[in-house]
């Protein structure tokens, strides 16, 4: 189409999608997540509609559903509906797509076959209800088709506990190049009152909340630490006076694989400092940076885990400093609790409760949300990093980090009796009490 040409579709967006449209233009990612009925669908299909309006020949867009069933059912009549209109379009019923008098094409897929968009160049893509795609596939598949024609991209979709869709969504927050909205029912007014009343009358709490209020952590009944309590810690400001005297802590996880990452985190009492993340770094290097921040930081205690750690552990004693071997799966000091890991996630979120103060960062408020927990040895078990892979979340290495800290109390150098330095954290937290 020429920009003198106009075209009517017949959509009409409500004044809050006409605002996402206006946001949506100034970035090329934008992340969406929004309440049942929003008409996040329509927005997202005639998002793609118009781009292929204005763009050049043979441009391609994609709709991108779960599965490509789900995508034909959800998207496809919308798809219809707001190209009929459009004088010397033709639809493709077999393949879902639609092309435009000019050659640019719509069309829609189903991430079950990820192998159908490998390869192929887009415009601008559309992916829905991103919480039941699986990770993989945004980095593996979906990203690299936009890389040569700098194609943009919006992620629609409701809550369904911590994911990739609430990373990413947490992620955009604090990212310049994105766009990220939240819409709860309560204040669009897309849905009257009394109709959302009748839903929550017949919806849990948890299911209300998560569908119609768009939180993320409401579909995690089982998760350790509320994400609320995470973004409440995140950034907020501590006053030097109320941790100047706590002993200084250093934690060093260890990456296991490829993807893992390795990661130092510095604590003194009720203040965590920013982690310091690697990826892809060997473990004498590795052994060399926690020596540097022993050096600058002066610790009291350095805990490492010794899962993968050996030689950064090793490499730091020949340096001549005393760090202690944490083993995740080892047995925990306090007896309520199922292994080291568990009691030291335990502490964490006790620490968190008393007033413990986060850095502002992404992958950190992501980690603290994802392991969930279980009593059914009769001791509380923290879900493992295995376990956590497999329902296609990272490996939360940024929190085990920070756990660590916690692996045991440690005095200020000079300070001998522990009761008598500011910033001390009492732990009297009752897993017991928390699984009822």
């Amino acid at each position: 189409m020429t920009t003198e040409q106009r075209v009517e579709t017949g959509y009409r967006p409500r004044a809050i999608q006409r605002a996402i449209h206006e946001e949506m233009a100034r970035k090329r990612f934008s992340i969406v997540v929004a309440h049942r009925r929003f008409g996040k669908t329509v927005l997202a299909v005639n998002t793609l509609i118009d781009a292929a309006l204005r763009a050049g020949r043979d441009a391609k867009f994609a709709y991108v559903a779960p599965y490509f069933r789900q995508a034909k059912d959800v998207a496809w009549d919308i798809l219809q509906k707001y190209t009929e209109s459009v004088p010397g379009c033709t639809t493709n019923q077999a393949e879902l797509s639609v092309t435009l008098p000019h050659g640019a094409r719509v069309k829609l897929y189903g991430a079950d076959n990820p192998d159908s968009l490998r390869g192929i160049g887009l415009n601008g893509l559309v992916i829905d209800e991103l919480a039941d795609i699986r990770p993989n596939t945004w980095g593996e598949v979906l990203r690299p088709t936009l890389a040569s024609d700098r194609g943009f991209c919006l992620m629609i979709g409701t809550p369904k506990g911590v994911n990739l869709f609430s990373e990413l969504f947490y992620a955009a927050l604090d990212d310049d190049a994105w766009f990220a909205g939240h819409y709860p029912a309560s204040k669009t007014g897309i849905l009257a009152d009394d109709e959302l009343a009748m839903i929550r009358a017949t919806s849990t709490e948890s299911q209300y909340a998560q569908e119609m209020e768009c939180d993320f952590n409401a579909a995690v009944d089982n998760a350790l630490i509320p994400l609320d309590a995470v973004l409440a810690a995140a950034g907020k400001h501590l006053p030097d006076a109320d941790y100047a005297g706590a002993a200084k802590v250093i934690g060093v996880d260890v990456a296991r694989f490829g993807d893992d990452r390795s990661v130092i985190f510095k604590r003194q009492g009720l203040y965590a400092h920013e982690p310091i993340v690697y990826n892809d770094i060997d473990n004498m290097e590795l052994a060399g940076r926690v020596a540097n921040q022993i050096a600058e930081f002066q610790p009291d205690a350095v805990f490492v885990d010794g899962g993968r750690g050996e030689g950064v552990i090793d490499r730091l004693r020949m340096l001549g400093h005393n760090v202690i071997e944490v083993a995740f799966g080892g047995k925990a000091s306090n007896p309520h609790y199922y292994n080291k890991r568990s009691e030291m996630w335990g502490e964490l979120a006790e620490w968190l409760r008393s007033g413990g103060v986060l850095p502002d960062h992404g992958a950190l408020k992501t980690d603290l949300c994802v392991p969930t927990y279980d009593m059914k040895t009769g001791k509380f078990r923290l879900e493992s990093k295995d376990d956590i892979k497999k329902r296609g979340m990272k490996s939360p290495d940024v929190g085990d980090a920070l756990a660590l800290t916690f692996a045991e109390s440690v005095m200020p150098k000079g300070i001998r009796n522990l009761s008598n330095y500011r910033g001390r954290v009492t732990h009297d937290w009752d897993p017991f009490a928390e699984a009822v």
